[in-house]
């Protein structure tokens, strides 16, 4: 083997070879023709197209480079193993690369050229012992031959490595800014003392150790610092230092912490050199014209090795004239003249001839495309608007290799030829003009009929986007923008791929500045469907500038852009004014100015703190409304129950009425009133949630209702008729804040409600509402009819305990690794601020508490005290976890550090409570919803990330400032800590944004415009609103009405002039009134209206009015029961179930396991997941992950009253068939079972398929046939089977006897008569009426439909529900039919149970 040191040489090196073997008639030596196989080969030889392979084939030599086709090298390296070639000229890769072994090998000179150094230099020691191992065949030589060629001066110097070793040695140094920068932003150095620590881990430092003076350390020096940990930490700093200089990190030499910035991250995210970063900081301008980028980008660091050579010179002076449309600066004959030289040419495709250029072209080209991306990230962090959107052009040049100058449609070029592109230019013919051109002038334009099909297609695949957006004022300085992104372009993977990305960005081109921007990502499947929403605030200054522009660039294709003009013309801002209460240095009151020993019996301290001393006297003297604004963690419930004890005093008769907007928050204080106000004053207390409804004996004797707005909601709708609607005396609102949040709009209108009730009534009702400090308290004060004493609006810094927050922001566009980025600065705040107090972590979802807990235990173990969290011992340790059910939270209980999230069961979640409670573990990891529920306050407590994943607008969106708030208001714990502590990770944009809103306290706006329908139909359906006017009227008493005053550009109002307001609200009446009628919930005839079934069924079930409307359009007289199941998963009350990511995968296995086909193309729709749940749920499948049993869970919840609903609508059009079908679907979610395909004996728990088969032998399929044999019969019917068990089981079930007797009225004939009927549950031992629904996750009281109708016809005439513990007596009215009462049935079906239905005949019944 020859080894030669370029690609050009190879060829030559063996044509010489053959020449001078012709000369010495040598050539037989090299000869292989009598190889067996030799004109076999000598064919397959001469097929390559590479013509030096075929020529040196005759005389047995080959070549081998980098630059020839992989086949040729393979069937080169194939020839020479076989014999075939007998030399084989090659470059230096062959002998890493290709396992070859000869018997001889010369290495041909020893210098090469180095296109880095731009020079030659000599063949490396590693190089030389490399090629020489290729010599001798281990299984054909004794020895082998190494041949070395050199010049003379370097002769020694080979020899002298070929005999003694040379230690490798560290070349670290050279980059160690570079990589120092790469760990910071990484985050596994934070400071001196890591970097150090990392240091220690290179090869570099054991080498310095053992030969410190390659690496410049005097003797002297190792001597006073034998470890060299001086030098380890002047290396660091020194670099530290550099960093800091370039702007890359922040390095703070007093504690010797780094900080990293964004062009540190930047720089190491693509791969930037610190030279080129200093450059870039010294050249980089806000303005700058096209030659300037690219001189800037030729004087880039990566590119310095890049020479400049003579015999390039004649080439690169006509590359100038033909190929670079830009100035070059410094002309070809300078270094970076060159370069740039290159740039244009690689961007307008160019070619070169010399092969020294082709190759630093190559080299040129692999890093341009990174460099352009870091200028343009580089830009955008500054917030230049001209310049990022310069480089975002540049960037998708250099990607597409297309003049940002060039005709747009040159993007198509694999398509379009370039001739038809050509006179596109030439004849000036933009995007805009062919669009609104039809196919044959454009076809004429370009001269050729064909193209203009063509070049319509192509305009077809160019990604346009139309923007529109509305916005909205919060305060005087921020605004809210909600953008619309319609896609509008025909998306074709080929051009397209699988996403297209746009950045969405918004700028002051008077100043220049960029406000906010961000990354879009549309799919394939969003550019389908409905238009893009996205929403994000900015920042407005007076004066105002005359527009912001909202620009989407996308982010490959050039030319792809649109804009939308913000104009700040009309804008009217809200008013600016918040008002706060001063503390009063007040003395704490004792707890006996209650004057009452019962009462101070109730509370575990001495004195009041200052927020309640200062109420006190109002809330338990008075009874003025109160409304009290005031941190979380300030004791704002105490304050609600001086409130409580007044009224207990006053009136004793009259009923609290609680309101709490989450579950969480009403167990709280279910748990805690019942160990004092129930036990200690005897007081009775119901709690009615989505959970748990009372029934009205209950309701009626309360002296305490906690409620959940959406329950009480539906109970006061009808409050004429029910009694203790008006006995309420106080109404506590918690967390009234909440109603600028989703569910807003019903806290806003059971208040307006309850006003008009006590206003109707002539009774007072007394409103206490408690919320965290407000920005617009007066509003909300003058709403619940709050005056001047009764108004408390604290500033957020008034805490018991005061708080430190900390805000540190984390770049990185995509979710997940962000969230990774964050856990090792939570663990060093840890060890910082609350080395041993207890931590509260809120997370955003229950993967991320998992994984960040999971975080936490390495990084301490990594500290080597995987312990540190725990402070219990291993004997209790081990008791807690044999009671843990759920696997990660056992795992992580171990090492101190608790989880707690819905998804985990009661007794767990309590367990941990309890742990966290009482500092047996030190770290509880959470989500969100804890912050509201539990009181469980901590020293610290740090907010990882503040958005969460919304499964309906399928991205992340920002956790609203409420929650917040709420949760850093869980940091400091009143009795132990002097002051508390809050960390907030957030992503870097957002920074800013919580900064200013944390210690503003942020204003309360409404929503209930969006869900007026439901409350003006309820408002109907109860009589308080019968015409237009009781409609307005009614909106007065909202909260929205005095806020349309104040922040009238919120709600899309100019201003605020009486008639503008009045003409505001009568249109948005005379809208809504139009959507219920079209929807068939009301009639309307001239202003006045009317309810109508739907409607009604909508109020009473608390339906959405789009559902009921859906369910009339859909259902028929004999709807299937797979339709109904379909209408059941379309209802709108689905549309929040979380489909989250990747789960159309998980939906796509179930759909393949499931009874009746789901829409395919829609997998990831929430309504297709609800199908799927419950045709699971019926099949008893195995669910994927356990977030699908919580989906389950409220899937089924919200299932009941929407299968009542249908009922109910199916009966009132008398359709028999479909009521029986519909209340069979209520069977099912019972008990999960099918109804029609799983006999209703699997309702037993201990039923078999060998005894489901023994029992059907018998003729035994239905529950009823054996609760009616004897028990005697019941043992010898089951043969082996234990029958104690079985008949254990049949005990859950009723058996219900039903007596019918007729009852004519009045005299006349069989016209009018009434049945009555007599019902009782004959179970000797059975006596209670809870159901047995082991599948169905809540507790249920049977009930049963009494059903008249006609079999015959299957017409329905009557229905009637009943429940019934013993025996009942009812009756029914029977319709005058022509046919009397021929084939009327009575059918009574069990609301729960399979199978138990009864019918009875009526027509033979005599009188």
């Amino acid at each position: 083997m020859v080894f030669v040191h370029s690609r050009k040489d190879t060829a030559k090196t063996a044509q010489k070879l053959v020449e001078l073997g012709r000369k010495y008639d040598d050539l037989e030596v090299f000869k292989n023709d009598t190889h067996p196989q030799f004109n076999l080969i000598k064919r397959e030889v001469v097929k390559s197209r590479n013509k030096d392979l075929v020529e040196l084939f005759e005389y047995g030599i080959g070549v081998h480079h980098a630059g020839m086709l992989r086949a040729d090298r393979g069937l080169t390296e194939r020839l020479f193993s076989d014999g075939l070639l007998k030399v084989l000229v090659c470059t230096a890769t062959l002998a890493w690369g290709v396992n070859l072994p000869a018997h001889t090998v010369v290495i041909k000179g020893t210098q090469l050229y180095d296109p880095k150094a731009g020079g030659w230099r000599d063949l490396g020691m590693l190089d030389v012992m490399q090629i020489f191992g290729r010599a001798g065949r281990p299984q054909f030589d004794k020895s082998g031959e190494g041949i070395i060629i050199t010049s003379h001066e370097k002769l020694a110097y080979y020899l002298r490595l070929l005999t003694s070793q040379l230690p490798i040695e560290s070349q670290f140094i050279s980059s160690l800014k570079d990589n120092l920068n790469a760990e910071v932003a990484l985050g596994t150095v934070t400071n001196v003392k890591e970097a150090c620590a990392w240091l220690g881990y290179t090869y570099l430092f054991i080498r310095m150790r053992l030969n410190p003076l390659a690496y410049g350390i005097g003797w002297d020096e190792v001597v006073a610092d034998p470890s060299l940990s001086l030098k380890q930490r002047s290396l660091v700093t020194d670099a530290a230092r550099a960093l800091d200089k370039a702007k890359m990190m922040r390095f703070d030499e007093k504690s010797g912490n780094f900080y990293c910035t964004e062009l540190g991250r930047i720089a190491s995210h693509f791969y930037i050199q610190y030279s080129s970063v200093e450059t870039y900081n010294e050249m980089l301008r806000r303005h700058m014209n096209d030659s300037e980028v690219i001189d800037m980008v030729a004087h880039s660091s990566e590119f310095e090795n890049i020479a400049v050579r003579e015999e390039e010179q004649n080439e690169l002076e006509t590359l100038v004239r033909t190929s670079c449309p830009l100035e070059v600066k410094g002309g070809p004959s300078n270094k970076h003249g060159k370069i740039s030289i290159l740039i244009q040419l690689y961007i307008s495709r160019g070619s070169m001839d010399t092969f020294s250029l082709v190759s630093d072209a190559a080299y040129i080209s692999a890093s341009l495309a990174r460099i352009m991306r870091a200028l343009f990230e580089i830009c955008l962090g500054r917030g230049w608007c001209e310049m990022s959107l310069f480089m975002l052009e540049y960037c998708k040049a250099v990607d597409r290799q297309i003049w940002p100058h060039l005709h747009p449609l040159r993007q198509f070029d694999k398509d379009i030829s370039s001739e038809i592109l050509r006179k596109l230019e030439e004849r000036g013919a933009d995007l805009d003009r062919l669009q609104e051109m039809q196919e044959k002038d454009i076809g004429a334009l370009i001269r050729y009929a064909n193209g203009g099909k063509l070049v319509k297609q192509c305009l077809g695949y160019f990604p346009w986007i139309q923007l529109s957006a509305t916005v909205s004022p919060i305060t005087r300085t921020v605004l809210k923008v909600d953008l619309c992104i319609t896609p509008e372009f025909i998306w074709k993977d080929r051009f397209h791929g699988a996403t297209e990305r746009w950045w969405i960005v918004v700028e002051d081109s008077e100043n220049d500045h960029i406000y906010h921007s961000e990354l879009f990502t549309l799919t394939k499947r969003m550019a389908r469907g409905e238009p893009q929403k996205l929403s994000f605030t900015v920042p407005i200054f007076e004066p105002h500038p005359p527009q912001y522009y909202i620009r989407a660039v996308s982010d490959s294709w050039l030319h792809a852009e649109a804009f939308y003009t913000i104009s700040f013309h009309n804008l009217a801002l809200p008013e600016a004014r918040t008002s706060h209460t001063e503390l009063l240095d007040l003395k704490p009151l004792p707890v006996t100015s209650l004057g009452n020993s019962t009462y101070e019996a109730l509370y575990k301290f001495s004195h009041f703190n200052p927020i309640q001393t200062q109420t006190f006297h109002v809330l338990y003297h008075t009874d003025n409304n109160v409304l009290l604004g005031a941190p979380t963690g300030s004791g704002k419930t105490i304050s609600a129950e001086l409130a409580m004890l007044h009224l207990f005093n006053t009136q004793p008769d009259m009923k609290v009425i609680y309101i709490a907007p989450l579950k969480a928050i009403v167990r709280e204080r279910m748990n805690d009133w019942k160990k004092r106000l129930v036990a200690q004053l005897g007081k009775e207390m119901v709690e009615m949630t989505g959970d748990y409804t009372p029934d009205l004996m209950a309701l009626l004797s309360a002296d305490i209702i906690i409620s959940t707005p959406e329950k009480w909601d539906g109970i006061s709708r009808n409050w004429h008729s029910r009694s203790y609607v008006k006995k309420v005396g106080l109404m506590i609102l918690d967390e009234i804040h909440l109603l600028g949040a989703d569910r807003g709009p019903i806290l806003e209108v059971i208040v307006s409600r309850m006003r008009y009730i006590s206003s109707q009534t002539e009774r007072a009702v007394r409103f206490v509402g408690l919320s965290t400090a407000l920005a617009n308290a007066g509003d909300l004060a003058d709403w619940l009819g709050v005056g001047e004493t009764g108004l408390f609006n604290f500033k957020p810094s008034v805490r018991p305990v005061p708080l430190e927050v900390h805000i540190q922001g984390y770049p990185g566009k995509f979710y997940c690794p962000r969230m990774n980025s964050m856990n090792k600065p939570a663990y060093a705040a840890i060890c910082t601020h609350s080395p041993t107090k207890p931590v509260l972590i809120f997370v955003s979802s229950r993967r991320q508490t998992r994984l960040t807990a999971l975080d936490l235990i390495q990084f301490a173990a990594s500290d080597e005290q995987s312990r540190q969290f725990l402070n219990m011992l291993e004997e209790a340790l081990q008791m807690v976890l044999s009671q843990i059910t759920d696997q990660n939270l056992r795992h992580t209980l171990q090492f101190g550090i608790g989880l707690h999230h819905a998804g985990l069961n009661d007794k767990d979640r309590s367990l941990v409570e309890e742990l966290f409670a009482n500092n047996k573990i030190q770290v509880l990891v959470c989500t969100s919803t804890l912050a509201w529920g539990v009181n469980l306050p901590a020293h610290l407590v740090i907010i990882k990330g503040t958005e969460y994943y919304d499964g309906k607008a399928k991205r992340y969106v920002d956790f609203p400032i409420t929650d917040i708030l709420q949760m850093m208001g869980r940091a400091g714990r009143p009795q132990f800590d002097q002051h508390g502590k809050a960390v907030i990770l957030v992503h870097e944009p957002k920074k800013s944004f919580y900064k200013k809103f944390l210690y503003e306290p942020f204003p309360v706006e409404s929503s209930l415009k969006e869900q007026l329908h439901e409350h003006i139909n309820a408002e109907i359906i109860s009589g308080t609103i019968c015409h237009k006017e009781d409609a307005v009227h009614y909106l007065t008493w909202t909260y929205l009405f005095r806020r349309l005053t104040v922040n009238p550009a919120y709600y899309g109002l100019e201003n605020t002039g009486p008639e503008i307001l009045s003409s505001y609200l009568s249109s948005l009446v005379q809208n809504t009134f139009e959507d219920l009628e079209d929807s068939g919930c009301i009639k309307m005839s001239d202003d006045s209206v009317e309810p109508t079934m739907l409607g009604s069924i909508a109020s009473q079930y608390y339906l959405s009015y789009m559902t009921v409307s859906m369910f009339g359009s859909n259902i028929g007289p004999d709807t299937s029961l797979e339709v109904f199941l379909h209408i059941l998963s379309a209802a709108s009350e689905y549309d929040e179930l979380p489909v989250r990511h990747n789960e159309e995968n998980y939906n796509e296995a179930l759909s393949k396991r499931v009874r009746y086909m789901v829409d395919r193309n829609r997998l990831d729709d929430p309504h297709v997941k609800a199908n799927l749940l419950f045709q699971a749920h019926f099949s008893q499948l195995e669910l994927p992950i356990s977030d699908y049993v919580t989906d389950l869970k409220s899937v089924l919840d919200q299932s009941i009253r929407i299968i009542q609903a249908m009922i109910d609508i199916c009966a009132n059009s008398g359709w028999l068939l479909s009521s029986i079908t519909c209340m069979h679907l209520l069977q099912m979610v019972m008990q999960g079972l099918w109804f029609d395909k799983d006999s209703s004996l699997w309702m037993l728990p201990s039923m078999s398929d060998d005894l489901a088969s023994l029992l059907n032998k018998r003729g035994i399929s239905k529950v009823q046939q054996l609760l009616d044999l004897p028990k005697a019969t019941l043992q010898t019917t089951v043969g082996n089977f234990p029958a104690s068990r079985l008949y254990q089981d049949l005990l859950h079930f009723p058996r219900v006897q039903v007596r019918l007797k007729l009852q004519r009225k009045g005299n006349d004939d069989a016209k009018a008569s009434t049945l009555n009927i007599k019902l009782e549950k004959i179970n000797s031992k059975r006596n209670a009426s809870r159901a047995f629904t082991p599948r169905f996750p809540k507790v249920k009281d049977e009930a049963w439909w009494l059903v008249l109708g006609n079999t015959f016809t299957s017409e329905l005439y009557a229905l009637k529900r009943v429940s019934f513990s013993d025996r009942m007596v009812t009756h029914m009215e029977l319709p005058s039919t022509s046919t009397g009462l021929q084939g009327m049935k009575l059918i009574v079906v069990s609301d729960c149970y399979l199978g138990l239905e009864q019918e009875h005949s009526i027509d033979n019944l005599t009188y």
